[in-house]
């Protein structure tokens, strides 16, 4: 792949492209010392992937990203120095379509491959995100009503959708919710505790057992699959092993399709790649209502186009307008 660097700092910039230099197939073409620097140069000449860091003089990564993505868009890794530290920068980064975040290489004697690993891992899984092409087809099936339960997918952006979503629902929300988003799982429970913060219905991570209850919100918290592994307790599986998208959207749906003894209404927000589209169409071929966000309120628009292309959706819907239809949708539930 094509790469842009954005980092200020010459030590962390050294790191970077020391580190790169360990997987030669990809290739850097600029670096940028803040960010508008980098919104520019994205500009001339587009990477297939920014490597942003977040503390930047003049432009920060979080404001590079939304520019980014709104003018040019093109995949954003966030990189940065203990990315727990800035977990509430990384989460805005990721509202504004970031795909996913890592710390910095660490230069030092024996220290540069060991502390590379993890950067050049989500760099090829990004690669395959970007690579991935799949197609298909759905019919239409009615929407069967009982025991509500709201399966949400998101990637790319999905922080900030989630927690718009989140807001627009009430404390007594009748349905239980659950969410897998793509997100690495030494940050998730940051990410609990922040939606937890915006949310009136109590968010926690999902823990191996739990039994999905009413009004409240359990999100996927490690790099294994979420998955309902009865009608009433959801686990975790590393199977799909070598699946790019970990947590899987698609294998939670397919779980849900296969265990959930009721109705679900199935949402797939904002994300790079096509997770969760296929299983998405699952749940509409049981019976289910199914909605993707629309274009126009993505940051990034490749999942729930994905989905919209399977005709897997029931409904296509701008963000705003998702956490009402849930409320109404669960209320008309016998």
């Amino acid at each position: 792949m094509t790469i842009g660097i954005a980092n200020d700092v010459p030590l962390a910039l050294e790191a970077l492209k020391r580190a790169l230099a360990l997987a030669p197939q990809h290739r850097v073409i600029w670096t940028a010392r803040n960010g508008a620097e980098a919104v520019q140069k994205c500009a001339e000449a587009l990477p297939d992937l920014v490597l942003m860091d977040l503390l930047m003089p003049q432009m920060d990564g979080v404001t590079a990203t939304r520019r980014i993505m709104q003018e040019t868009p093109c995949a954003i890794l966030i990189v940065t120095v203990s990315v727990g530290t800035h977990a509430a920068r990384t989460f805005q980064a990721m509202g504004h379509g970031a795909i996913d975040a890592v710390d910095t290489p660490t230069l030092g004697h024996g220290l540069l491959r060991e502390t590379a690993a993890p950067l050049l891992a989500k760099i090829a899984t990004i690669e395959r995100l970007i690579a991935d092409r799949q197609s298909g087809r759905v019919s239409r099936t009615p929407f069967s009503k009982r025991q509500p339960l709201v399966a949400i997918g998101a990637s790319a952006g999905g922080p900030a959708a989630l927690a718009t979503l989140l807001q627009g629902l009430p404390k007594d929300f009748l349905a239980a919710v659950i969410i897998v988003q793509h997100v690495d799982q030494e940050f998730a429970a940051g990410m609990a505790q922040w939606l937890n913060e915006q949310s009136a219905l109590p968010v926690r991570l999902a823990m191996e057992g739990d039994q999905p209850e009413p009004a409240t919100v359990l999100l996927a918290a490690t790099q294994d699959h979420l998955v309902l592994k009865s009608p009433t307790r959801l686990g975790y599986t590393p199977d799909p092993v070598d699946y790019v998208y970990r947590p899987s959207v698609d294998v939670f749906f397919e779980s849900v399709t296969q265990q959930w003894p009721g109705a679900v209404t199935g949402v797939l927000l904002t994300g790079m790649g096509r997770d969760g589209a296929l299983g998405l169409k699952a749940l509409r071929n049981k019976g289910h209502y199914t909605i993707a966000q629309d274009q126009a309120t993505c940051a990034v628009y490749g999942m729930p186009k994905a989905a919209a292309a399977l005709n897997a959706a029931v409904e296509v819907l701008p963000l705003a307008a998702i956490a009402p239809r849930l409320i109404h949708l669960v209320e008309a539930s016998p």
